[in-house]
Formats: C-alpha cells, sequence, structure tokens
C-alpha cells in the first residue's frame, strides 16, 4: 500500500451543498478504488494564481489516502470528467 495526497480545486460558484456533494462523491471514489483516507484538509477559498474558466477563486481541498498503486489512475480518470473540478493533482507520497 502506499500513501497518496489528492490536491483538488473545485469551483466557487457551487453553494455550500453542492459542494459538500462534489467532496462526497469524490470520497466514494476513493472507496470504489478500494483507498482508504486517512485525513481530508480543507484550506477553504482561496484566490487562484491565474483564471481558470473566467474564475479567480476557488475551494482547496487536500485529501490524504492509502491505496494501490493503480487507484490514482483510476480516481484521475474519474475527476477529468467531473465539472465542478477546476484542477486536481494526485502524488505519492515518501514513507
Amino acid at each position: 500500500m502506499n500513501k497518496y495526497e489528492l490536491a483538488l480545486v473545485i469551483s466557487a460558484k457551487l453553494e455550500d451543498e453542492a459542494k459538500i456533494e462534489v467532496l462526497e462523491k469524490v470520497k466514494e471514489y476513493l472507496g470504489q478504488s478500494n483507498a482508504t483516507i486517512t485525513s481530508v484538509d480543507d484550506w477553504g477559498k482561496r484566490r487562484l494564481a491565474y483564471e481558470i474558466e473566467k474564475m479567480k477563486e476557488g475551494f482547496y481541498y487536500f485529501i490524504h489516502f492509502t491505496s494501490n498503486s493503480d487507484a490514482p489512475n483510476e480516481i484521475e480518470s474519474r475527476l477529468r470528467i467531473m465539472e465542478p473540478v477546476l484542477r486536481y493533482l494526485c502524488v505519492r507520497q515518501d514513507a
């Protein structure tokens, strides 16, 4: 099992309920990939380094999890088609 960190930037145009739904959907995808979530860091609304889809702000989340080496590819393929997710990055952490 490897340790990973998933960084998410979600659209700032979403209401609180919709934002929570997106985060729960991502957690569900992690669960389907047999990943174990160790922590979720909510950084809140932050200014983006550059405009993405005419937005200057987004909600930042960092999800730490452990899983097999094939899980990040599965998760990224699902995140790629989610409209509210502006950017994502999944990196493997050193032990």
